[in-house]
């Protein structure tokens, strides 16, 4: 097997024209060049240079080893490039997990720019409803607080914002003029159920109903937001949803703040210390930030 470091010395013979030349330009000796060609010969089995006067000269054969080797070497720097990438986190695999709600609003726009930026970065995208509780976790994370996966070692976290629900209504309900009701108005009325899954986010909402002494009355069960409140829009009950789900409203159906009490959920981030140095990681991070 050839040797690719004494083959690089050959190629700065090559190039410089001279053994002297070669050592000034590698910070080697005269004496240290070669030896490294004579080695070299002797693992070819080939002449590589001869002498002239008091230089060498790459013989046919010297030639065509140092033009056939350029394209080894390139393809070791575009390695050695790739090597970099991957411990600087500008190229490989990164996974992101988030929930529904979120991925309807934040995460778009967060891959866009990620896929932009980072165009070697190939993203895993997990929605935290039908991700599997295993290892390993995810590497970047968003999610409620109380998720089981909030609970994973390994993660740095961090509160991102504490957001309200609405209640939101038909337009034509008596409580669409309110501008605003209270949880208490709404213990009578019939509910459209949002959240199949009976995750985090239902859970507080029903948190904040028993703590007044009520539990909804569900007439309808839906598997998400956008459904719920399609509901409503057909003037099928009343939903309560977080202020993100607040997006693309029908015009049949009105958003009102909830107060006394107000129903909140605390939305986190974590990321695994395995990306820790990333800079695909990192910016995920930042634009989550900035979404908030």
């Amino acid at each position: 097997m050839v040797d690719p470091h004494r083959l690089r010395v050959f190629r700065a013979v090559v190039a410089e024209g001279s053994i002297g030349g070669a050592a000034r330009a590698l910070g080697y000796t005269s004496s240290a060049v070669s030896q490294h060609i004579s080695a070299l010969q002797r693992e070819t089995g080939l002449a590589l240079v001869e002498r002239d006067g008091r230089g060498v000269l790459p013989t046919q054969d010297g030639l065509i080893l140092a033009e056939e080797s350029a394209a080894v070497f390139d393809h070791l720097a575009r390695l050695d490039g790739i090597v970099g990438d991957l411990r600087q986190g500008r190229a490989g695999r990164l996974s992101v997990s988030y929930f529904a709600s979120a991925g309807t609003t934040w995460i778009p726009p967060i891959v866009a720019t990620i896929t932009r930026e980072f165009p070697d970065i190939r993203l895993d995208l997990r929605l935290v409803e039908l991700a599997e509780d295993s290892p390993p976790g995810p590497d970047v994370e968003v999610y409620v607080d109380g998720a089981a996966s909030s609970t994973l070692g390994g993660y740095e976290c961090e509160h991102l914002v504490t957001e309200p629900y609405y209640a939101v209504v038909h337009s034509d309900s008596t409580l669409a003029d309110a501008g605003r009701v209270t949880l208490g108005e709404l213990a009578t009325r019939s509910w459209v159920d949002n959240d199949i899954a009976r995750g985090p986010c239902r859970q507080a909402l029903l948190d904040a109903c028993t703590a007044i002494g009520f539990t909804p009355d569900f007439g309808v069960q839906t598997q998400d937001y956008p459904t719920a409140i399609r509901f409503v829009a057909a003037g099928v009950g009343l939903t309560v949803v977080p202020e993100l789900a607040l997006v693309g409203l029908p015009d049949e159906v009105v958003a009102l703040p909830i107060e006394d009490p107000t129903p909140t959920r605390a939305i986190w981030m974590r990321r695994h210390h395995r990306v820790a140095g990333s800079q695909a990681a990192d910016r995920v991070v930042s634009l989550l930030r900035s979404a908030v």
